[in-house]
């Protein structure tokens, strides 16, 4: 084993160790050892991945496997890695905002009786995603897929004493699994045709696969790379967040911030769009597969905005502004501008994890108040969270020059350039829904900040506190005390942020060009030539301040900047109109706050239905045919034919001598007969 492939398998092991160490011993050890530990584990990690991506940058890429874990038949199964610029700009991205995650965890956590175990928790789930990111075939992919859906549900349901919290992950786990299903039902049908589950080998046959017919209702024949493809997008939809298996993102907001930064920045929402990338050569064959990809993408991103606008909750709105950002990285892959994705998921990993933990800072600050309505004035209170909000709310918006405008402005470019069926829908939505991010992120931005304070006085309106997520076990008041100011958080809060913001200024202006256009993703993300949105997004790039200068006329930037107006003179102006607007557009509110009703849709009909299945086999099957037919019956006939029986056992004894003499009578009889 080369020094090379040493240093691949540190990366996934360190922070491996680092959960067994903190899981099992944080008894013996104590918090600061737990805490010691597994950030000594991320931070190897991603010190790790800095020398793997100075060597990939130097050309050596690698695609091996490592052990071969079982062999059937002729299909091989391998733990293995492929290492290449799409790989480890994952690993870099998901230790660095695990490593910050950890740092923050310290200070938001420090009340926590489960601090140790907490520690374990999000360093296993570190190393699911390196996993799942590294991995060169389908098995290793669905291992890390699946234990990063375990942990997930380990995570959102930290706090389970709380029923809410029990809700959430149950509920976060069965969408994930309906998702998965597809996802297995992909990966079956690519196993049965092509012999393999090796990346390599299956890509190698991609042009076979997509010449295959098969049908999936007799007389019907489809493309069996079509129904691949949409398998495979299934599970990202799971994974993603992506209508209908939206929603259990907003509930999981359940879990400790720590972890709403770490699942919904980064990692897990984000291993559908990085699997449906690297499966690039199977979705460039199927032009339906794209469609369907691009039109889901582009309903998330600009429906679930939508609901950004009428939470209350702080963290709540942030997840709805994930839910939406993931659609724009779906969008780009049906757009097949799959680098652009990439780079959107790459820049909105800082911006939105910054948001996120900002978010946990105030929380801090206010006691563990969520509601947005018992804020305001925070600026004077917390300089650093309020400065750090800001550069994360800009970048988000997609604000020129800061790193969230060039992934953004990218997409909305490619989708443009774009001819697939459903394009021209897709571009409206991506389109509308910058105004939309524009307007809640600074609704919240600026009702938490600036204006006048309103703490010291929670509201007690139907909806306040909607959610009090952020229960720590220890501290049960919510909210500041009458009378009590907030204050800035400890630095192991605020220097994740700091660090956070760094990137999420500058990381788009420095990367556009390599990963865009400069050839960074050749030999990862394949294009196939029909398929033009890059090729003209290439021939309009002339650098990367020349885009942002350029973009100060474009529709884009003038959405963006009315959304931020809208937002101040609503908020801060005339406080009065959002309430008038309530009133007037009464029944719209109702479908926003009901989140369109897919959750009372999917209560009703699957939950429901399920209940009414089992209840009709329970009173059908259990009680009529098993209790009532089979033990019941038989127990019946058996009674019967005792009764029967009964009648010739009296105990007297010229009964028994006269059956006899019947019974050999009858004999005879028979016995003639024959004869």
């Amino acid at each position: 084993m080369t020094e090379m492939q040493k240093l691949y398998l540190l990366v996934p092991l360190a922070p491996l160790a680092g959960a067994v160490v903190a899981g099992l011993f944080g008894k013996t050890i104590g918090r600061a050892g737990a805490h010691t530990f597994t950030i000594m584990g991320v931070a190897v990690a991603f010190i790790a991945s800095l020398f793997i991506f100075q060597d990939v940058q130097a050309g050596h890429t690698y695609n091996g496997d490592i052990y071969t874990w079982l062999e059937s038949g002729g299909l091989k199964l391998h733990v293995g890695f492929l290492i290449d610029p799409l790989t480890v700009m994952m690993m870099l991205v998901v230790s660095f905002v695990s490593l910050m995650v950890h740092v923050y965890t310290i200070g938001y956590m420090a009340d926590d009786p489960g601090y140790q175990r907490f520690f374990s928790y999000i360093s296993l789930f570190t190393f699911s995603m390196l996993m799942l990111v590294m991995s060169n075939n389908f098995v290793q992919l669905f291992f890390g897929w699946e234990a990063v859906g375990l942990v997930s549900y380990l995570l959102i349901g930290f706090w389970y004493t709380r029923p809410t919290a029990i809700y959430a992950n149950l509920k976060a786990f069965l969408v994930n699994r309906v998702g998965d299903f597809g996802f297995l039902l992909g990966i079956a049908l690519i196993a049965a045709y092509c012999g393999s589950l090796d990346y390599k080998e299956v890509f190698a046959q991609a042009n076979n696969m997509a010449a295959t017919q098969i049908e999936l209702f007799k007389g019907q024949p489809w493309s069996l790379i079509t129904v691949v493809c949409i398998g495979l997008f299934i599970g990202a939809m799971g994974k993603s967040a992506q209508v209908p298996l939206h929603v259990w993102l907003p509930d999981s907001m359940e879990g400790p911030t720590p972890i709403s930064a770490l699942i919904h920045a980064a990692t897990m929402v984000t291993a559908g769009i990085f699997m449906v990338a690297r499966m690039s050569p199977l979705f460039e064959l199927s032009d339906a597969a794209l469609s369907f990809v691009l039109v889901i993408g582009a309903i998330t991103a600009l429906f679930m905005g939508f609901l950004g606008i009428i939470q209350n909750d702080i963290k709540r709105v942030v997840a709805y502004s994930t839910l939406s950002q993931l659609g724009y990285m779906t969008v780009a892959l049906g757009a097949s501008a799959y680098s652009v994705a990439v780079f959107h998921l790459m820049t909105h990993a800082f911006f939105k994890a910054l948001l996120f933990l900002a978010a946990g800072s105030v929380i801090i600050g206010m006691h563990h108040d969520q509601d947005i309505r018992n804020m305001g004035g925070l600026r004077k209170y917390m300089p650093i969270t309020w400065i750090t909000s800001l550069i994360g709310s800009l970048a988000l918006i997609g604000t020129p020059f800061l790193s969230g405008f060039y992934s953004k402005d990218s997409i909305i470019e490619a989708v443009k350039a774009s001819h697939l069926a459903g394009s021209g829908f897709a571009y409206f939505c991506v389109l509308i829904g910058v105004f939309i991010t524009a307007f809640y992120s600074f609704r919240m931005y600026f009702l938490v900040f600036h204006g006048k304070e309103r703490f010291g006085h929670a509201h007690h309106d139907e909806h306040a506190g909607d959610h009090d997520d952020e229960e720590v076990a220890v501290d049960h008041h919510h909210g500041l005390a009458p009378g009590q100011k907030p204050h800035e958080t400890p630095w192991v809060v605020w220097v994740p942020l700091v660090a956070l913001a760094i990137p999420s200024v500058v990381i788009g202006y420095m990367t556009i060009e390599p990963m865009l256009f400069g050839g960074y993703f050749k030999g990862s993300i394949f294009i196939s030539e029909h398929h033009h949105a890059m090729k003209e997004l290439a021939e309009e790039f002339h650098g990367a301040s020349a885009m942002a200068l350029h973009s100060l006329t474009s529709v884009p930037f003038l959405l963006a900047l009315s959304g931020v107006v809208l937002a101040w003179f609503f908020y801060l102006v005339k406080p009065a109109i959002p309430a008038a607007i309530k009133e007037k557009v009464g029944p719209l509110y109702t479908l926003l706050d009901n989140k369109y009703y897919f959750d009372r849709f999917n209560e009703v009909f699957f939950a429901g239905g399920a209940r009414g299945l089992g209840s009709g086999l329970w009173k059908v099957g259990d009680q009529a045919v098993i209790d009532g037919v089979l033990v019941n019956g038989s127990a019946k006939v058996v009674g019967w034919f005792a009764a029967l029986t009964r009648l010739f056992q009296t105990g007297h004894l010229y009964q028994y001598a006269f059956s006899m003499i019947i019974g050999v009578f009858v004999l005879l009889t028979f016995w003639f007969n024959r004869g």
